[in-house]
């Protein structure tokens, strides 16, 4: 039995690693959104991003986010307490999905390095319930660049650079039922460029790739990122 439970896990590997074009790329279209309270330390932000394998209609994910943000007083840091649910399609013809559910912490803390550098460090700590798997965690840490080029700072008209990268560590290998998962689950490296049209307005087009045990993917990224 345990010989026939390992060729099974074997051969749902393979087809998954077989079913995903690694070479055909998928699209990112994302609004990401904060607001601070006034006279308050606290605020809330979120996301809305819509994910597909090709540029668009084979929906890899829908995902939508949000959290109640908290900035304590005389600290550069932003920690936030949110939610998110998900739902995962498979590649190609099916119209097969998953959904998720997911309780998340996360500390955010932005610097300025020399008059140009903006860096930011995300620590996010996620609870995961996802369709037909036991209960699950996840370590995330991001690090992100943004550096202006015909602006000192990150004001209106301003166009920048846009860096990132993203580390994500499954918090435990047993998933149930005699599946597992390795204990590294994913890297995101992305290349962007962003224009201000206002502070309170940033829009950025640009290439991730993202690789997991299992396949690596190029991803275009158009995303929004709006404060009110």
């Amino acid at each position: 039995m345990k010989k026939l439970l390992c060729l099974i896990a074997f051969f749902t590997v393979y087809n998954a690693k077989a079913q995903i074009d690694q070479s055909k790329t998928g699209a990112w279209y994302m609004y990401f959104f904060k607001h601070q309270f006034k006279d308050s330390q606290f605020g809330f932000q979120g996301d809305l991003q819509y994910r597909n394998w090709n540029t668009i209609g084979d929906l890899e994910q829908l995902l939508i986010r949000s959290g109640i943000t908290y900035t304590p007083k005389n600290a550069n840091i932003l920690f936030t307490l949110g939610y998110g649910n998900i739902t995962t399609g498979q590649f190609g013809d099916s119209n097969a999905t998953t959904t998720e559910s997911r309780i998340y912490q996360e500390a955010l803390l932005p610097q300025k390095v020399g008059n140009r550098f903006y860096l930011a460090h995300r620590f996010r700590y996620e609870q995961r319930f996802v369709e037909d798997q036991d209960f699950r965690t996840r370590y995330r840490y991001n690090v992100f660049l943004n550096i202006p080029f015909n602006k000192k700072t990150l004001e209106k008209d301003a166009v920048y650079l846009a860096l990132y990268n993203e580390l994500f560590i499954n918090g435990q290998t047993d998933i149930g039922n005699n599946r597992t998962v390795e204990l590294f689950d994913r890297n995101r490296t992305y290349l962007g460029l962003g224009y201000v049209l206002k502070p309170s307005m940033k829009f950025q087009l640009g290439w991730m790739n993202q690789k997991t045990v299992n396949w690596g993917k190029g991803q275009l990224q158009l995303s929004f990122h709006h404060s009110f």
